[in-house]
Formats: C-alpha cells, structure tokens, sequence
C-alpha cells in the first residue's frame, strides 16, 4: 500500500494546546529577560490568525537539559510543575492572535557547541499545511554557524531576529512568497 498525505491541520489550536503562561520561558524579573515577537503571514502577505508555535531553546550556558515537566499538568490545581516562575525551562507555545501576532519572555540562547551561532529552534503548525514546519530564530548573524553559512545571505537574513527599541527582538515567519522564511527538513 502506498502511504497517504497526512490530514491538513488547523484552525482549531485556541482549545487546549495554548496554556496560561505559556511563553513564558524566563524566570519573572531576571534581567536578562528578552521578548522575541512577530506576525506569521500566510503566502499572499496576510496575517494568521490561528497558527501554534511551539519553542525549545539552550540556556543562557548552551546547556539543552530543559527543566522537565514543562508541559505535564496537575490535575489537582491545574498549574504545570516545571512553570514554576523561577526556573528557566527551555520549551514554549503560544497561539498567534487575530493579527497573527505572537510573543514570548526568555533568555537568550547560549550556543550548543564551538563554531555553532545561539538560536532557538520554532516548530509552525498552521491551517492549511499538510505537516508542521520547523525553522530557526538566530539573533546574531553568525555566518561561522554551518546551517547560516549555507545559505545566500538574502535566505540568511530570514533566520536573524532583528532588534529592536528596548531589547526585544523581531522576527516574522512568512509561511510562502517573497521572503519566505527558511524552513528545515528533519528525517
């Protein structure tokens, strides 16, 4: 048998998937804290409003470890174990608005190893795309990095958060057209 195409996925992530709380990767007042934000637009430029971005990040050291029960919830009170507010936990989602906007509170990411530029990895599930997608918010141009090293540098400038007034960092993801964001394969 031949394997089929997987089911389209969307627009049904404002039920259960979104938690409270849920970009809040940094712990509340340290003050290295940043914001990355931005809009995710669909081919023909418009906003969507209904996509999920799930986040994973290195600490501030390039450690990977992650707090652990990011996402397990407690069934007496609700909260999760691992978002206690003081504890860096590497993980996020959060479900873009009507404007197709999105933010998240964290750390910057340290780098995993020598020759490799910080990033965090984002995974974009949206209506209308038969799989997820997955790409790479850099905040530095690291062109030493082997994944940004091999790109032109216009398909480059699309992994690189730009920064802003007041330490946040910009970054939009546009799904197809001009622009288009540079997205990863995994196998």
């Amino acid at each position: 048998m031949k394997p089929t195409p997987s089911q389209t996925v969307g627009p049904f992530f404002g039920y259960a998937l979104p938690y409270a709380g849920g970009g809040d990767l940094a712990p509340a007042g340290h003050p290295d804290t940043v914001v990355v934000h931005g809009h995710v637009y669909d081919g023909a430029g418009d906003p969507v409003p209904d996509a999920l971005l799930e986040f994973w990040q290195a600490d501030p050291d390039g450690g990977l470890d992650g707090l652990p029960g990011s996402m397990r919830r407690d069934h007496v009170d609700g909260s999760f174990p691992g978002r206690d507010g003081v504890r860096f936990t590497g993980f996020a989602r959060v479900a873009t608005d009507a404007d197709g906007h999105w933010a998240i509170r964290t750390l910057p990411p340290g780098a995993t190893g020598p020759g490799r530029a910080p990033y965090i990895a984002v995974c974009v599930f949206a209506r209308g795309l038969l799989q997820h997608l997955y790409t790479r918010v850099y905040f530095e141009d690291g062109a030493a990095d082997p994944l940004l090293a091999s790109l032109d540098p216009a398909r480059r400038a699309t992994l690189v958060a730009g920064a802003e007034p007041g330490g946040a960092r910009r970054f939009d993801i546009r799904l197809q057209g001009d622009r288009e964001t540079v997205f990863l394969e995994f196998r």
